[in-house]
């Protein structure tokens, strides 16, 4: 099957809106070589910003539970900011996939969610997007072997893993504290970010990582570093190659080990499964798969070869409606579809902006950026149609949409059918928008119909 613009749209971006025409496949692809023009025109922040505002908002409990005069006021207005903080980020993030460049919008949260990090405490919850602006966002369209190092090495992932307490049981430090390795890092690299389950690697693998990874760390005040006291000492195996000597440990053998690891055969197998369950089908066709492991290995690891092959493989296109819509991504397409900006969620009540986003996503089973573990969240459709998710999705598409346009912005239920859904919609759906007791209500079923949560 050739791959319409509308396909396309709904396969690699969010969906056609209401009022615009749909990007083919090869315009989406042409875009990634462009400057990232929606990360600068709706930042979320960068982690130092968040970091800081984490330790006020601490320090402002602390001085509150020790009786501190005045201390109620700054704890509540710690919290407001906190609040303002992550609303701001979240309508954002829906701006950038509502009216910017949809494709390179779903790379980044694919991305960002093979490489998950979630945070210790809500504190420092702002320090997710921010962890994605920096390490996910630059190596969208490169290589990925530099994202995987942005990754590793970011503040939030050494934090998240608790890599910034490893520390080398022979090196000075540790010899001194008697502390030893954490090898969740080296773990999580090599199982969910490169070689995958079954690539065959040993638990020896994961320890000489480890060894090879001490020395990692950060400091609020300039971000990641090196620290060499830190680091164990000696030559470090992983599969099969030997890294460092006895020599002091140095942050080049760290950078070549991801690199060699990135090159690997079973990396570029990962990946294009990854890719192809995503954006795809929950069982992604084998030849797609092998289609996209060839164009990574033919490509050196670079990215824009492999979404290339994505886009001309006939399987990519051959069964729409194979995947279901994450919650955001639900909120995301509902907000392109229907025209409505988020930025104007900030002239709403707070209580009415949380029921609208934090609190329906939560209630679809998707609370934001929350995931359950390192590996992110499930791409299995019964993961997300359940009685209760599907039960928040139709209250959402039922009672949002007046909130978020106003009424002489009241689309037509069945030129909205049209619009966003095309030939994919059933003769059910076009008859129950066209039938419907009022406009809003037929927006409503046009939203919470099957097409419109599956692409």
């Amino acid at each position: 099957m050739s791959a319409s613009p509308r396909l396309a749209a709904v396969r690699l971006g969010f969906g056609p809106s209401r009022g615009g025409e749909a990007e083919g496949a090869e315009a989406m692809l042409a875009a990634l070589a462009g400057p990232d023009v929606d990360a600068a025109r709706w930042p979320v922040g960068d982690f130092a910003t968040a970091l800081a505002n984490a330790r006020a908002h601490r320090e402002a409990q602390r001085a509150h539970r020790a009786g501190t005069e005045g201390a109620g006021e700054a704890l509540r207005a710690a919290q407001r900011a906190r609040r303002e903080e992550m609303d701001g980020i979240l309508a954002h993030r829906l701006a950038r996939a509502a009216a910017g460049q949809p494709f390179r919008e779903r790379l980044a949260w694919f991305w960002a969610d093979h490489f998950t990090v979630r945070p210790r405490e809500p504190r420092m919850r702002a320090g997710v997007a921010a962890y994605a602006d920096a390490a996910i966002r630059p190596h969208l369209g490169g290589r990925f072997a530099d994202m995987l190092k942005a990754a590793a090495l970011h503040p939030m992932m050494l934090l998240y893993l608790d890599q910034a307490e490893s520390v080398g049981p022979n090196s000075r430090q540790g010899l001194r504290r008697g502390r030893g390795l954490n090898e969740n890092l080296a773990r999580e690299v090599l199982e969910l970010h490169t070689l995958g389950v079954e690539a065959g690697y040993t638990q020896a693998d994961v320890r000489g990582l480890a060894r090879l990874f001490t020395g990692l760390s950060f400091t609020a005040e300039t971000g990641f570093r090196f620290a060499p006291g830190r680091a164990e000492p000696g030559g470090d195996k992983v599969l099969g190659r030997v890294y460092g000597s006895g020599r002091e440990a140095r942050l080049e053998d760290i950078l070549d080990a991801l690199e060699d690891i990135a090159a690997r055969p079973e990396t570029a197998r990962h990946l294009g499964w990854k890719l192809a369950t995503h954006f795809v089908a929950d069982t992604p066709d084998t030849g797609l798969v092998d289609h996209l492991a060839e164009a990574y290995r033919a490509g050196g690891g670079a990215l824009r070869p492999v979404y290339a092959a994505l886009a001309e493989h006939p399987a990519t296109w051959a069964s729409p409606g194979a995947k279901v819509r994450q919650p955001l991504e639900f909120l995301a397409c509902a907000f392109r579809a229907l025209g409505a900006d988020p930025l104007g969620l900030a002239g709403l009540r707070a209580r009415d902006r949380a029921r609208l986003t934090f609190a329906a996503l939560a209630a679809m089973g998707q609370p934001f950026e929350d995931p359950t573990g390192p590996d992110g969240w499930p791409e299995a459709a019964g993961r997300w149609i359940t009685p209760h998710g599907l039960a928040a999705r139709i209250d959402w598409a039922m009672t949002a949409p007046p909130r978020l346009l106003e009424a002489a912005a009241r689309p037509d239920p069945r030129a909205l059918v049209e619009a966003v859904l095309g030939p994919e919609a059933s003769e059910a759906t076009r008859m129950a928008a066209g039938a419907a007791e009022t406009e809003w209500e037929g927006v409503g079923l046009v939203l919470a119909s099957p097409e419109f949560n599956r692409r």
